[in-house]
């Protein structure tokens, strides 16, 4: 005999490591991810999720943005709403072509919160994808008809809230009661919608100071509006078209000025800066951005020189612990300060060092008579999490530093409320990698990156308005390049894995994207950020 989940599911769960209790807004089926009118119809094993999950979290703000896009049209039925991209604090939205006022943002969170009141309810139907797209049409939502247009699939499941039509790429809550939390900021030419702080879900994201990154990615969209390609319905028409060659060399001259653009920038500091920082979360191209800025600064004459921060690590008796007792090799204590201030400053005074050299198997740095002392032209080059924290080196002169924030800052979207996740865009390039070149498994990568993210809020996000410059490593053609190569890794995890729930999550996302072709990827220059990912890299 069948049943609902929502039937037998309890009114909250309860976080194992804090204890604290959360509203049930989902459920994993074998690990699955299931709306909770879910019916079961055999045996399974049920997990109910709140918003402590990470699946719990996204299906919060997927129905979050639909209550939103359904108040605007309440409201502005005359006007295109649109999420544009993540931020620190929430989803920057606005109105296409228009301005939000102060006043327009009060009206919409008055609306939200009256739709919530109401407890209306959020279903789905599956249908015709021709049909789909004329609704959409009708409700003037092109980006959404034009990605069902290029799939070309008979069928597509679409969400609906009191009468209007929405595209999801995973389930909604049970309906709008549910969204009591949330909050409209004024941002920049529209707002930004705020969903529930994981610390205290009974409040909202405390804002962060985002605007440089903010710069970062209204450039990039510039850009992405003068190649045509706004939405993945307009880049897998691209690429059906034939010109999957033509934009990996379009995006490649581009990312090539831009690293050129960047050291001119440090040449024309020459006179104050002899060293660069260069910071970004998991995945973003660090590596291969300070070998492309150092052949960059050659070009200009200067003498890059690299010391590898990892080097600097305490022995591992020193090495702090986690919450969970593990050594946290993430955190700034794991780090010998002392010891990389003292160098940097005899550095910066012409003297010479002696560089450790870090034996991870021992757990203790060595010192082998590798010399370095920097001259006229000479300029460091470092990369590591923590090299934005003004805390790292706080015994140096800062003025003689240059701090760089790289990370794959993409602003493609996959609709007008569904933009594209930069950190699912970090993990593919990770687990592509990791197994290429670490033999670490799909399943490996899904389950620490959890860990990793935790490291990044911690390390990295707080301090990435410090930067100087922010440096964009993301590329137009990734998503369609990492299909080719993630999608056989994430069907290769089984059913039974804690991963897998992940893993259809991400197969499902990479579905709408029209993978490249071998021939195709064989176009991505050697000396390209994305050969740091698939192999073939000559820097």
């Amino acid at each position: 005999m069948s049943q609902k989940l929502s039937s037998i599911a309890p009114a909250v769960v309860k976080d194992s490591k804090t204890g604290k209790e959360y509203p049930v807004l989902a459920a994993l089926v074998d690990h699955q991810l299931k709306a909770l009118d879910y019916e079961l119809n055999e045996p399974a094993h049920v997990e109910f999720i709140g918003y402590n999950h990470p699946d719990g979290r996204r299906t919060y703000i997927r129905s979050l943005c639909f209550l939103a896009q359904r108040a605007a049209r309440n409201l502005f039925p005359e006007k295109i709403f649109k999420i544009n991209h993540s931020l620190p604090s929430g989803y920057y939205c606005k109105f296409r072509g228009e301005h939000v006022s102060d006043e327009d943002i009060l009206k919409l969170r008055e609306e939200m919160r009256r739709l919530v009141a109401l407890d209306l309810p959020f279903s789905h139907k599956k249908m015709l994808s021709s049909e789909a797209e004329a609704i959409f049409e009708s409700q003037n939502q092109r980006l959404k008809a034009g990605i069902q247009r290029s799939l070309g699939r008979y069928t597509c499941t679409v969400y609906f809230l009191d009468g209007v039509a929405d595209n999801f790429y995973g389930p909604l809550v049970p309906s709008t009661g549910y969204l009591k939390v949330f909050d409209l900021v004024p941002f920049h030419h529209g707002f930004c919608l705020q969903y529930p702080w994981l610390e205290d879900i009974t409040r909202v994201i405390p804002r962060l100071k985002q605007k440089k990154l903010t710069i970062t990615l209204k450039e990039y969209g510039k850009w992405c509006k003068t190649t045509g390609i706004v939405s993945m319905g307009a880049l897998n028409q691209r690429l059906m078209d034939g010109k999957a060659v033509e934009l990996i060399n379009l995006c490649e001259a581009r990312q090539e000025r831009a690293y050129a653009d960047l050291a001119d920038k440090i040449y024309a500091e020459r006179e104050r800066v002899k060293i660069v920082f260069i910071a970004g979360p998991s995945s973003s191209g660090k590596t291969s951005s300070s070998l492309r800025l150092a052949q960059q600064l050659k070009v200009l004459g200067m003498n890059p020189k690299v010391i590898e921060l990892d080097n600097y690590f305490v022995s591992r008796e020193r090495t702090p612990l986690d919450e969970d007792g593990k050594y946290d090799f993430e955190a700034l204590e794991a780090m010998d300060l002392e010891l990389l201030g003292r160098h940097l400053n005899t550095l910066l005074d012409g003297g010479e060092v002696e560089l450790p050299r870090y034996d991870f198997k021992q757990g203790k740095p060595f010192f082998e008579g590798n010399m370095m002392q920097l001259d006229q032209n000479d300029i460091l080059i470092m990369e590591g999490i923590h090299a934005l924290d003004p805390k790292m080196v706080p015994s140096v002169d800062q003025s003689r530093i240059y701090r760089v924030f790289a990370s794959a800052l993409t602003s493609l979207k996959l609709d007008e409320n569904n933009c594209i996740s930069t950190a699912d865009n970090r993990l593919l390039r990770r687990m592509v990698r990791d197994n290429r070149v670490r033999g670490i498994s799909p399943e490996e990568t899904i389950l620490r990156w959890a860990s990793v993210r935790r490291g990044e809020n911690l390390h990295i996000f707080p301090f990435q308005e410090n930067a100087d410059a922010q440096f964009n490593t993301a590329l137009l053609y990734e998503l369609p390049m990492l299909r080719y190569y993630a999608e056989p890794l994430l069907r290769r995890i089984m059913p039974t894995s804690e991963a897998y729930a992940e893993a259809v999550r991400l197969l499902k996302f990479l579905s709408y994207i029209v993978a490249l072709q071998p021939s195709e990827i064989a176009a991505i220059p050697p000396t390209s950020i994305m050969r740091e990912f698939i192999g073939g890299q000559t820097l």
